[in-house]
């Protein structure tokens, strides 16, 4: 079973996560979308939105730097200084990503038109999310000491953040997450079944960017209308460039 779980699973979440995308692109392009509902409810949203956005950053750039940077890579900096900075910033990232998933999740639930424009699979999308959440939280507090998780304290970047890795390196070492506790199993696996259901619902805007306003012309505004000193000009018109009888009148 622990090959299974923490061996086979991870791919198949991966796999559905790359393929599932490039085909929500390639067949539901215009779908790919937040399907924004800032007209609906904006009270709420305002408050919701930019703490749960900002409290995710800060988790995805603490993962990043627990899960992928290798131990030794930190070793010029105390254990207890390191420890300190991932459990003080853990817990601030993560009490923001609460909170506004809270607040985001209430505000569809009690407002209908959100309600409404909200898919099956993004109900199960904001399950999942929770569920990841919660166990991130149970992990940092269990981090910090203010709860026990297992038979005592347990250093991730021992064994779980070598698990991440080995997956990246098609050399999966499942026996690692056998010996972490069961909190620590179960985010991981929630943070893969949510990678599973990424491309279908409307995270997928995470991968969207406004890059092509960087390099588009800019758009020419001309009035219709003739006024003394403007439209035309004083300069004789170029050939092709002559106004048409219609727009004269």
């Amino acid at each position: 079973m622990t090959l299974f779980l923490f061996g086979i699973v991870p791919y198949i979440c991966l796999a559905i996560f790359v393929v599932g995308h490039f085909w929500r692109y390639r067949y539901d392009k215009f779908g790919w979308t937040t399907r924004s509902s800032q007209l609906y409810e904006d009270r709420l949203l305002r408050w919701g939105s930019p703490m749960f956005h900002f409290g995710m950053l800060w988790v995805v750039l603490g993962h990043f730097l627990g899960l992928v940077i290798p131990k030794s890579w930190t070793s010029f900096i105390p254990q207890n200084v390191y420890h300190t900075i991932a459990v003080v910033g853990g817990m601030i990232a993560g009490v923001l990503a609460s909170v506004g998933v809270i607040i985001l999740i209430y505000r569809r639930r009690t407002t209908g038109p959100v309600f409404s424009a909200t898919t099956p699979m993004d109900k199960v999308m904001y399950l999942v999310l929770g569920i990841v959440i919660l166990f991130g939280m149970i992990n940092t507090l269990s981090s910090s000491g203010a709860i026990a998780v297992g038979d005592g304290h347990y250093d991730y970047r021992d064994g779980v953040s070598v698990w991440f890795r080995s997956i990246f390196w098609f050399q999966p070492q499942p026996e690692l997450m056998a010996q972490a506790p069961w909190s620590f199993q179960l985010h991981a696996l929630a943070a893969f079944v949510l990678f599973a259901l990424w491309p279908f619902t409307r995270l997928v805007h995470v991968f969207s960017a406004p890059l092509g306003y960087l390099t588009r012309p800019y758009i020419v505004y001309r009035s219709r209308e003739s006024r003394p000193g403007a439209g035309v000009g004083n300069r004789a018109p170029q050939r092709g460039w002559d106004r048409s009888e219609l727009q004269k009148k």
